[in-house]
């Protein structure tokens, strides 16, 4: 019997890092973004560089979007968020419900300097230096404000604010969550968005120094599927991904940041290295997390760097028992009964 709601995922883009990569370095995969698409709905989870070109590459319309989850703040998972605000409003300018945007709060407070700076840095936007999604947006579109004031009143466009409403997860009470104490406290999943297709819960997963940072899971009637956000090995990950038909998890390659850091003795280059292992998954992690969540298919994306060779990253399929799958940008993935 066919699938009503034949729920998958669309990889958009499978590349993580906040750079423009250059051709011989991206392997052609683009920045992160991934559709969630469950009848004619589809709900997208960030919004990296170049995901704009891809949904309409992929074939989505517009017209079928009803909510963007950010996992964290970070520019490579946000890098088309403007543009999204901007030329996604004409084609939603006719909607009466405003698409969501649902992601991290303010974190609150700066993280701590590295211990490796000799000189402490000087923070950029001082009175505002941890801004979360919902003035984030805010800020993107009224920065646009010259061209979009000049089509508000000119051309009787939209206000982008009117067709999008950006808004920041609220933490449960009580967890102990601290951004820089304790940004990663055990905890139960919680909800932040139903509609009559899917269910949305969430949890705070571990990727110093950014907090807050989340992985999302979707319930529908026909499967699941949980996306890790940024995050090195984490329990509360596998708490979220317990069952789940499908783990898309992100990787990086240490070998690459050995090769590109390993010989550095300058700080900033130990810092970024000090970074990368503290806040990000190898591909033996990342299997390790689906097989202890008892995830029915894992996928790896966020791709660190998008060039490295298929074996580095199929490695995963010797650590894990279910199903292992490697996508390219545009990939599509079943997460239901006809997977």
């Amino acid at each position: 019997m066919a699938s009503r709601l034949a729920p998958h995922v669309v990889t958009l883009g499978t590349a993580g890092g906040p750079r423009w990569w250059a051709a011989a370095d991206s392997g052609e995969r683009t920045g992160i973004a991934t559709a969630v698409v469950v009848g004619d709905a589809f709900y997208l989870v960030d919004c990296g560089q170049g995901a704009g070109r891809r949904m309409a590459q992929a074939g989505l319309d517009l017209a079928n979007f009803r909510a963007l989850f950010i996992t964290h703040l970070h520019s490579d998972h946000v890098y088309d968020l403007a543009g999204l605000g901007i030329f996604g409003l004409y084609a939603l300018q006719d909607r009466t419900d405003p698409v969501r945007i649902i992601g991290p709060g303010s974190r609150g407070e700066l993280p701590p300097v590295s211990p490796r700076a000799v000189v402490v840095p000087t923070p950029l936007a001082p009175a505002n230096p941890t801004p979360g999604t919902k003035r984030t947006f805010e800020a993107l579109m009224a920065a646009h404000a010259t061209d979009l004031n000049d089509r508000i009143l000119d051309s009787l466009k939209p206000s982008p604010l009117d067709v999008f409403r950006a808004e920041d997860i609220r933490l449960p009470d009580g967890i102990g969550y601290h951004p820089n104490d304790n940004p990663t406290p055990a905890m139960a999943p919680f909800e932040v968005y139903r509609d009559e297709l899917v269910t949305v819960t969430t949890i705070l997963v571990e990727h110093p120094p950014i907090a807050p940072a989340y992985a999302f899971r979707f319930d529908t009637a026909e499967g699941s599927v949980t996306i890790s956000g940024d995050t090195c090995f984490t329990q509360n990950l596998v708490t979220l991904a317990q069952g789940t038909d499908l783990l898309l998890h992100e990787a990086i390659d240490f070998e690459w940041v050995e090769q590109l850091y390993g010989d550095k003795t300058d700080d900033a280059s130990r810092a970024a290295r000090d970074h990368h292992y503290k806040s990000h998954t190898g591909v033996r992690g990342a299997a390790k997390a689906a097989e202890a969540a008892g995830a029915r298919q894992l996928a790896l994306h966020h791709l660190v760097p998008g060039h490295a060779p298929s074996r580095v990253w199929e490695e995963a399929a010797d650590h894990f028992s279910g199903r292992f799958v490697l996508p390219r940008d545009l990939d599509t993935i079943p997460f239901g009964p006809q997977r």
